[in-house]
């Protein structure tokens, strides 16, 4: 099977381990962690499936990695009674919830 992680130019397999017997479900789907970049849309960072120790400890890798250069985590969302897309911040890898499919990673916003 091929690797599902890529991180820019080179195709990479791995997963961190979850926080005090953290355990959350995840969808059958692997998870995206995606960067904006203007000009450029979404850029895939990383792709995993975190029911996978090897996989979630790279995700757990890039997620601090992507924090650590400063950008902000989102999940997309969609209300279930409205259907309103709405997008949830998180702070730290154990934040995202379950079932998400992608993980939106963007600049702060500059000025002041």
């Amino acid at each position: 099977m091929p690797p599902r992680w890529h991180n820019g130019s080179a195709a990479v397999a791995w997963r961190a381990p979850r926080a005090h017997g953290d355990s959350r479900a995840f969808g059958d789907e692997p998870i995206k962690f995606l960067r904006m970049k203007p000009g450029h849309g979404e850029v895939l960072l990383a792709e995993g499936d975190p029911r996978v120790r090897d996989e979630e400890e790279r995700l757990v890798e890039e997620f601090r990695r992507q924090l650590d250069e400063g950008m902000w985590a989102a999940v997309p969302t969609t209300n279930p009674s409205s259907g309103r897309r709405e997008a949830q911040m998180v702070k730290a890898y154990g934040d995202i919830p379950d079932g998400a499919e992608r993980v939106i990673f963007f600049p702060r916003a500059s000025g002041g």
